[in-house]
């Protein structure tokens, strides 16, 4: 989404943590999610290279665009098609994955695979990623592209059912991984007490 920041917005969005905008039409700060509870968490603030525009970083706790889509701009140009919006980075996807499991907690198991791994609880999830590992560790060595991509997908799908299923987020994983940058591996493991 877009909005318009004066210097006391930017002021609230920093010591509060949820991002704060100036709204013109209503001639007051306005916190962006303040009446649909759809905020976003700043994670981080960001300035452009002319020092004129501020990117904010956020976790949203729902749609960021008041019509209840992810983002303001679900609609192509030219022909003014609709759909979900940018789809961000190719890994996001994760995310967007995660965010679908998380939701089928309130689906029934009749209707939902993952409800059903979720309810069959942590044995019958080791048992799919081991499931799912053996089958990508079979394809691996010289199987076709397809079939390699096809059980990558399969065994991150599991894992992301497990992690979900310990309530740990996957932005967890993510910062982990942002940690480890600069980071040999072998320094990595040995500051952990691994071999």
């Amino acid at each position: 989404m877009v909005a318009w920041m004066n210097a006391e917005a930017l002021a609230a969005t920093l010591a509060g943590g949820e991002a704060t905008f100036f709204s013109r039409s209503r001639g007051r700060l306005w916190k962006k999610g303040e009446e649909s509870g759809n905020v976003l968490h700043v994670r981080e603030a960001r300035l452009d290279c002319d020092g004129d525009t501020i990117l904010l970083v956020v976790d949203p706790a729902g749609p960021a665009c008041h019509t209840g889509k992810r983002s303001c701009f679900f609609r192509t140009f030219p022909d003014g098609s609709e759909d979900d919006g940018p789809r961000g980075a190719p890994a996001a996807v994760v995310d967007r994955v995660a965010a679908v499991i998380e939701s089928r907690r309130a689906a029934t198991a009749e209707r939902s695979y993952t409800r059903s791994l979720l309810d069959a609880g942590m044995t019958k999830i080791l048992a799919k990623i081991a499931e799912e590992h053996g089958e990508l560790a079979a394809e691996l060595p010289a199987g076709p592209e397809a079939a390699i991509v096809h059980e990558t997908a399969d065994l991150l799908f599991h894992v992301l059912v497990g992690l979900a299923a310990r309530n740990v987020p996957v932005a967890a994983v993510w910062n982990e991984l942002e940690r480890r940058f600069g980071v040999g591996g072998h320094e990595e493991k040995a500051a952990r007490g691994r071999e």
